[in-house]
């Protein structure tokens, strides 16, 4: 019996040896495959602290989304998602103090970097021409929706969260031609901009975006690699234009997106029998200067003082019965187009882009148009980006 105590008490013994072994040569192995990580957390906080010591001077401005990417392994990602040749021109909206635009730099052939801020201006020509890369780099310190985009083949930035549907709808909708553009957006805007017919968060946003272009999620950015703080998480999402696009215009697209979308979940045969929207609809006919329309409508003339349901609030008994019939011809107008169509049970949440062009293309076919006539000179990719509205 002594003897089998003995015996058991020796292989415990060696039983704890090999845990002990094998618990230090796991540290080791641990050890040594974090090294690299640790290296990078050591580069990332001494930036930090650095950068924190020069913000001491400058105040970083919320209110332009001035919120600056410190994380050296996040900036390093998004260079190398960006896929960029050594011949490639990069255009870079909001550079701030220049942290993304000096990894773009070592792999562009030239960065274009629009910036609002003189201050930022000032610290970015400073840190590029302490690496004598200044000759790679024009700076054109103005308001990005109101500068007209110099020609460019990537767009890599982190953009301000204030204009972060405007500066989209231009890099989309505008007149450069570009191979792709890498994005750090708000979590919750990237979210939506990626969501697809049927999704709950399925909006006018990502319908008006993917009619011309293809968006991918790339990698979510926690919002304390930022400087300072903000209150929420940014994603990366990349944009790539389309090869073929519908042939509609783009504003008369936008402002029927506009309509549909009010009340997204309703079914349109709900949404176009509103009346104030269906007031409002007919008179654009008449402004738009549609002979035929004119013809249709030539009865009808909305008073500028209309309360909720597009009625005077002057008289409602002096409401004339001449409107009343041309609103209630205009009704059946668009019902009738909604039922040729198939779509009065429908709703817009849950439509493809196929089947909403094809809305669209009934209302115009029936002479209904969402947006006033032509494009008028001299207007710009700002003015277009603005027919986005609040998203």
């Amino acid at each position: 019996m002594l003897h089998r105590t003995k015996i058991i008490s020796n292989n415990i013994s060696k039983l704890i040896l090999s845990q002990h072994i094998l618990r230090q040569n796991c540290r080791a192995k641990s050890t040594r495959r974090f090294n690299n990580v640790k290296d990078e957390d050591e580069e990332y906080h001494k930036a930090r602290r650095k950068t924190e010591n020069k913000e001491a001077q400058i105040y970083l401005l919320k209110s332009r989304g001035q919120h600056l990417l410190m994380n050296p392994r996040v900036l390093n990602s998004i260079v190398q998602k960006s896929n960029i040749l050594p011949t490639d021109t990069v255009l870079e909206i909001g550079p701030g103090t220049g942290n993304l635009t000096l990894k773009l730099l070592e792999v562009a052939e030239k960065v274009i970097a629009i910036e609002i801020d003189k201050r930022m201006v000032e610290i970015l020509h400073k840190r590029v021409s302490e690496r004598g890369l200044q000759g790679r780099l024009t700076i054109i310190c103005q308001d990005a929706l109101k500068t007209e985009f110099p020609p460019f083949d990537l767009m890599v930035a982190n953009i301000p969260y204030g204009i972060s549907s405007p500066l989209l709808a231009k890099l989309v909708y505008g007149k450069n031609s570009y191979r792709s553009g890498t994005l750090l957006l708000q979590k919750e805007f990237a979210r939506r901009l990626l969501a697809s017919p049927g999704d709950s968060e399925f909006n006018r946003l990502a319908v008006n975006v993917k009619l011309v272009a293809d968006v991918e999620f790339v990698m979510n950015v926690s919002k304390k690699d930022f400087l300072p703080c903000p209150k929420v998480d940014s994603s990366v999402v990349k944009i790539y234009p389309k090869a073929e696009i519908p042939e509609v215009d783009c504003k008369e697209w936008c402002a029927f997106t506009r309509t549909c979308f009010t009340k997204k979940n309703k079914t349109l045969g709900a949404i176009f029998k509103h009346k104030r929207m269906l007031m409002e609809l007919m008179k654009l006919q008449e402004t738009r200067g549609d002979e035929d329309n004119s013809t249709l409508y030539s009865d009808y003339h909305v008073n500028d003082t209309e309360d909720e349901d597009g009625v005077s609030n002057e008289d409602d008994a002096k409401f004339s019965s001449d409107v009343g019939k041309d609103l209630t011809l205009f009704r059946e107008i668009i019902n009738d187009i909604l039922r040729s169509g198939g779509f009065e049970d429908k709703r817009p949440s849950k439509l493809s882009h196929e089947e909403l062009l094809d809305l669209l293309s009934l209302f115009n076919r029936a002479r209904i148009h969402f947006h006033g006539q032509g494009n008028p000179k001299g207007e710009s990719d700002a003015e277009l980006a603005s027919a986005f509205g609040p998203l």
